[in-house]
């Protein structure tokens, strides 16, 4: 979904460990994309006063605020922002059968770029049905 085809999207990448933002900032970028990172819920939802965004990406097991409490305090205040849950948790909680509030795909780490171009392509169809 290289941005050259489609629309330039502004993304909000969340995850506790810079190496892994930096690795989905430049994926995404690669694709001609708008990025910021946070490191945390809490600079995540600062940033989200700050600026419009088109999605977030989001870890499930980060310090300070998992993932899934994260995108029910940003569906809180964004209800139709989609949000993208990128972790190495995926499968168990794909198959727990409790649906995480807030989160519109999960997606396992690791992953390749179409994985994440698939999983972005899913949820802002989904936005724009809406």
């Amino acid at each position: 979904m290289p941005a050259s085809r489609n629309q330039v999207r502004h993304i909000l990448v969340v995850d506790d460990e810079p190496a892994v933002c930096d690795a989905i900032k430049m994926m995404l970028k690669f694709d001609g994309h708008e990025v910021q990172t946070a490191n945390g819920g809490k600079e995540a939802l600062s940033l989200l006063e700050q600026g419009k965004f088109d999605l977030v990406t989001v870890d499930y097991a980060m310090a300070g605020m998992k993932g899934d409490e994260l995108a029910a305090a940003v569906k809180q205040r964004l209800p139709h922002l989609p949000i993208l849950m990128i972790t190495a948790y995926a499968e168990m909680l794909k198959s727990s059968g409790d649906p995480l509030a807030g989160v519109d795909f999960i997606i396992s780490k690791p992953f390749l770029l179409e994985d994440l171009r698939g999983a972005m392509a899913t949820v802002l169809d989904r936005k724009s049905v809406e």
